[in-house]
């Protein structure tokens, strides 16, 4: 089975020193565990691809979001994320697979499963599990290499929308 590794939002504005209170991830932890993925399916001949989440560089987003703003270092990828490959998306929604060219990718290359991990669970990692679903894509979310900011009543509600949609997580 052709399966790719799909790290979601692994940025800046997420995990760095310089990030909103609101981003309280284990930085050290989850950027150990993703990176620790990415060479064992880099080992096992998988493709990685990385998503980045941008926002376009508007004053009115800056104001609102003040994070992943286009064309910032907080866009970037995360500086303790180990990069593999060449394969980089932006988006401009919450599932990744709103990106054509992503989309394309994953048709091109025949992949049949997509292994999801990254940032955050409740959000984007549960819309594009949501949105390959929909799509008829395969995906799975990978426990240890997700994490979220949002309450135990919300990550069961996520849980609950992605067994229905037939997504697992592993």
């Amino acid at each position: 089975m052709k399966t790719a590794l799909i790290v979601i939002d692994m940025q800046n504005d997420y995990l760095y020193e310089k990030r909103k209170d609101i981003f309280s991830y284990n930085t050290a932890e989850l950027t150990a565990a993703v990176n620790e993925l990415i060479h064992q399916y880099q080992d096992n001949f998988c493709d990685i691809i990385y998503i980045r989440h941008i926002i376009q560089d508007l004053p009115t987003n800056r104001l609102l979001f003040g994070y992943s703003i286009a064309g910032t270092e907080g866009a970037e990828l995360f500086r303790g994320l180990d990069i593999v490959s060449d394969y980089c998306f932006d988006k401009l929604f919450s599932d990744a697979l709103s990106n054509k060219k992503l989309r394309e990718l994953i048709q091109k290359k025949g992949y049949e499963t997509l292994h999801l991990c990254g940032l955050d669970e409740c959000g984007c990692v549960t819309a594009t599990a949501l949105g390959a679903a929909k799509r008829g894509i395969n995906a799975k979310i990978i426990s240890k290499g997700t994490a979220t900011v949002f309450s135990p009543k919300k990550v069961a509600k996520a849980h609950e929308r992605l067994n229905k949609a037939g997504v697992e997580y592993i």
